[in-house]
């Protein structure tokens, strides 16, 4: 099958210079946390837990954009910008690193090399204890994966990252070191704020499951690596939150589209990009919750991992 990003005639350059708008809005993200911090716990401590954790999501949707090379060309530039982890679990290097990797489309799903999928090899699975499956099946429910997903996707993290560096990996070593210092820096901001640490904390684990919403149904299991890859039609606050990646699968043949330009890009070719996805499509997150709330999306064994080996 030819690479359906020869088949768009769009104009999808990389925008030159800077983008204006992301960093304004990188900047805005950092001045309303600011607020947040120092002037909502006077009013509300569940008001400014919820809003920490609007705004650790969309630092995680901007963290995407300037790993993807937003705002500015600059790599250093882009990392800098974001030093500061308002979501105080994922270093950016290491986020860098994975997501790159996971966009290796003919590798999308796969248990071992696509390190954001949730499908397990179908031998190990039959070989985890009852717990273990119970509690996997839970997380492949939107409930599931939004309350536990979180943690347990930090689990599986950072046991990875531990062997690694075990191992000698000084770019994972390095990045957690830098992680850390971001950290710290955070912490000391919440220091001198009203805001207790265990705010920030619940803020941060709240952003990282609104994130969660998102990646839920991204991607399936299917022979075509391009029809894998979702469209949610969703133009509402999540959308928004998200920085249009529901339109997941214009992201996917075009990563170096920056956030505001998605929209555009679809409308004007969506049959083409449907046509590309074999219609893996949903109208709204609407339409997400109510289907899958409380029910399993995908069993959790790859189901094409055997056809695949």
């Amino acid at each position: 099958m030819s690479d359906p990003r020869q088949d768009f005639d769009c104009q999808l350059a990389m925008p030159q210079g800077v983008e204006w708008g992301t960093l304004a809005l990188i900047l805005t993200c950092y001045g309303l946390w600011l607020l947040v911090l120092f002037y909502l716990p006077g009013v509300s401590l569940v008001l400014t837990v919820l809003c920490l954790g609007c705004l650790a999501g969309l630092h995680s949707s901007l963290t995407h954009e300037a790993l993807h090379g937003h705002p500015f060309r600059s790599r250093l530039l882009n990392e800098a910008l974001m030093f500061l982890p308002l979501t105080l679990f994922v270093p950016y290097g290491r986020f860098r690193d994975t997501h790159l990797a996971h966009h290796r489309d003919e590798r999308l799903t796969d248990p071992y090399d696509d390190p954001e999928t949730n499908f397990q090899d179908p031998a190990a699975w039959e070989k985890m204890s009852a717990g273990r499956r119970f509690v996997l099946r839970v997380n492949n429910t939107l409930l599931g994966r939004v309350v536990l997903g979180p943690l347990l996707g930090q689990i599986c993290f950072m046991a990875g990252d531990w062997r690694l560096a075990r191992a000698g990996d000084r770019g994972v070593i390095r990045d957690w070191c830098l992680h850390v210092l971001g950290v710290a820096l955070v912490i000391g901001i919440i220091l001198v704020t009203p805001t207790p640490l265990w705010a920030l904390g619940l803020g941060a684990y709240i952003g990282l499951g609104l994130v969660k919403i998102r990646t839920f149904l991204e991607h399936r299991a299917h022979e075509d690596c391009h029809s894998r890859t979702v469209v949610i039609e969703d133009r509402g606050p999540l959308a928004w939150l998200f920085l249009n990646n529901n339109l997941h699968i214009v992201h996917h043949l075009h990563p170096g589209v920056p956030w505001y330009a998605l929209p555009r890009l679809y409308r004007e070719n969506r049959e083409r990009y449907l046509d590309v996805n074999q219609g893996y499509f949903y109208q709204s997150y609407k339409e997400v919750f109510v289907r899958y709330l409380l029910r399993r999306k995908d069993p959790v064994p790859h189901p094409l991992w055997s056809s695949r080996e």
